[in-house]
């Protein structure tokens, strides 16, 4: 895949040089990381077949088409690809159609990047449909653009999803700040030359260069933001 990206450059209209904040959804904006095991140990439990705790790490935050043929493959059950991504997202839309929990902090966050008219994109690794639910509580007019998994020709942890973002801002990647909450969304963050604020949800996750873990999106705002960026000379 061939992505036109601007020119760098050293500050934004409003003097700063962040330029957009791109962020991950499920575990990061949405307390859903937890939904989606649930899901898949009922279905596989259907299935007859247990799940392996260990296995949650390996799963979350993948593209769907990855974690529905892993846990395939380990338990050796009889379905499909397609069939298990079609079950996985109608019980997680299911799961979900009543309520979505925030993250501590998100709608604070969310709040103080749109009254600042920080440009914002939604960066899921899941499908469409499920996106567009959750955008009902998250509130779709709070994001500049979102971008999907099922709408990219490689999903994270490929750069593709946040060099997608970035261009339709207008941004430079390495104006951007990311936050993501699982090693998988890191890694296509920080492929695509994101800066990345990780607010883990399962699993640890070290500090890195270009990396700034925190307990929670409560400790994140926007000064904190564009400290992370550093204007060019």
């Amino acid at each position: 895949m061939t992505s036109t990206i601007p020119a760098p450059v050293t500050r934004t209209a409003d003097g700063h040089a962040l330029q957009a904040v791109l962020l991950d959804m499920d575990g990061t904006l949405v307390d859903t990381e937890g939904f989606w095991w649930e899901v898949e140990e009922q279905i596989f439990h259907e299935l007859g077949h247990r799940l392996e705790a260990s296995w949650r790490d390996v799963v979350v935050g993948g593209p769907m088409s990855r974690s529905a043929s892993f846990l395939i493959e380990r338990t050796g059950a009889d379905i499909g690809l397609a069939e298990l991504s079609v079950l996985l997202n109608e019980r997680f839309e299911a799961r979900i159609a009543d309520r979505v929990p925030l993250m501590p902090g998100a709608e604070r966050l969310l709040s103080e990047l749109a009254r600042h008219n920080v440009p914002t994109a939604l960066v899921s690794a899941s499908h469409r449909r499920v996106i567009d639910q959750v955008l009902l509580t998250l509130g779709r007019d709070r994001f500049t653009l979102t971008v999907a998994g099922d709408e990219v020709p490689r999903t994270k942890p490929h750069p593709d999803p946040y060099l997608i973002a970035a261009g339709g801002l207008g941004a430079h990647p390495s104006r951007c700040a990311v936050i993501e909450d699982t090693a998988t969304g890191i890694a296509a963050a920080e492929a695509a030359g994101c800066r990345v604020v990780a607010v883990p949800s399962v699993g640890g996750i070290e500090p890195a260069p270009g990396r700034t873990v925190v307990r929670s999106l409560e400790d994140v705002n926007l000064p904190f933001l564009r400290s992370l960026i550093t204007p060019m000379n």
